[in-house]
């Protein structure tokens, strides 16, 4: 399965929340890089984030930041 480069931008920003926190979000800006704010904005309509430009995790986002941080840990190692 292919990573496309739309999903590649979510997991960058996934793995951008500090997961030790559930008081710490992120606020992408309306003058940010336009592909950024496209992935800001599907990880909302996906549940991940509770809002259009950022947020917090939702408990669903937790979980995939958690597994996505998991897996860059591992990949680094190797």
């Amino acid at each position: 399965m292919p990573i496309s480069s739309e999903l590649v931008g979510e997991m960058t920003l996934l793995a951008q929340f500090d997961l030790h926190s559930m008081q710490k979000g992120i606020k992408v800006h309306e003058d940010a890089d336009p592909e950024l704010l496209a992935a800001v904005k599907r990880l909302h309509e996906k549940g991940l984030i509770d809002e259009p430009d950022g947020g917090y995790l939702t408990s669903l986002g937790h979980t995939a930041a958690e597994h996505l941080q998991y897996l860059l840990e591992i990949l680094k190692k190797r």
